[in-house]
């Protein structure tokens, strides 16, 4: 596994839907690109998300990662943290 360093975080993305339950091709490569993941690794200067956490992030910031489905942003490209609550 590779370890994010300085502001970078590793995010690692659902599988992709390719219908919805009514039966719609959803195509990801456009303008509905996933922006939602869970972070797997942060960089030692990564202050406001640690490992586990749910993120909301900005699509066209990403860069792939080494894993399909695992995508590398940094801090500032992440727009929030979603919660359960």
């Amino acid at each position: 596994m590779i370890k994010a360093i300085t502001d970078r975080v590793f995010i690692k993305l659902p599988p992709e839907e390719e219908k919805t339950p009514g039966g719609i091709i959803i195509d990801y490569d456009g303008p509905n690109r996933r922006n939602i993941g869970e972070v797997i690794s942060v960089g030692e200067k990564v202050k406001s998300v640690k490992k586990g956490d749910k993120v909301l992030f900005h699509v066209f910031d990403d860069l792939p990662g080494t894993e399909k489905d695992v995508v590398i942003v940094r801090e500032s490209s992440i727009l929030g943290v979603i919660s359960d609550d």
